[in-house]
């Protein structure tokens, strides 16, 4: 049943995340065509100001599909617009950690303005300075990797005792790793695209190394995850 909590609650980041990404599109005017629930088949949907607002039946994070055509309609947008719209997602997973610092202060020691909603923001920032502190580590000692089958398997030993305080800390803590990895600057990342479309404000000739650089950023993406997985089924099955 752990199992089941830990892929919930990574599904739940992931949607924060994306609901970030549609949160921002739309204040900057990015038109929206489908944020969904949920991958894979729909389930249930609704068309409001032009968006689809869709279930999936996979109900595990979800995605974001702007209105455009084709890739060439898309970098004819502001790219201001698409630089906020790309960090959109990292900046609601950080509100994320710190909302839920704030919960877990209050359920540990009771309701005060300090522990709600001002040692959270100390407590992300500490959090959020050891983790980019060890990613230098990650290059050299890749044993500290995990995939998916991983981070359930850890996520299960934390949250099931004490289920509702640790499951808000393993929240708070996959949430901030999400926004720390995606601000990676690899192409296939939020900070690969801000660092791409940088770029292109500074040489709008550069456009035409997003396209290269994306594939080879999705390959490197999917290498890794192969390579992760690999480790996790050797470290936990064989």
């Amino acid at each position: 049943m752990t199992y089941l909590l830990v892929l919930i609650l990574i599904g739940f980041v992931v949607l924060v995340h994306e609901a970030g990404h549609f949160a921002v599109a739309r204040a900057v005017g990015i038109p929206i065509k489908t944020f969904s629930v949920g991958f894979g088949p729909r389930l249930w949907s609704i068309t409001r100001g032009g968006t689809e607002y869709r279930l999936s039946w996979i109900p595990l994070g979800g995605y974001v599909l702007p209105q455009i055509e084709d890739e060439d309609e898309f970098f004819r947008l502001p790219v201001n617009g698409r630089i906020l719209m790309s960090l959109g997602g990292p900046a609601a997973n950080i509100l994320l950690t710190i909302m839920l610092f704030g919960l877990i202060n209050t359920s540990a020691a009771g309701f005060s303005l300090a522990g709600a909603f001002i040692q959270p923001l100390s407590q992300t920032y500490h959090l959020l300075y050891q983790m980019v502190a060890s990613l230098p580590s990650l290059f050299t000692q890749t044993e500290q990797l995990s995939g998916v089958i991983g981070i359930v398997a850890q996520g299960s030993q934390i949250v099931q005792s004490n289920s509702a305080f640790n499951s808000m800390w393993f929240t708070a803590f996959m949430s901030l790793n999400l926004a720390v990895l995606n601000l990676l600057p690899i192409p296939a990342l939020d900070g690969g695209k801000v660092l791409l479309y940088l770029l292109e404000k500074l040489n709008p000739r550069l456009l035409k190394l997003h396209l290269p650089l994306a594939l080879a950023g999705w390959v490197f993406i999917i290498g890794l995850t192969i390579y992760v997985t690999a480790q996790d089924i050797f470290k936990y099955f064989a």
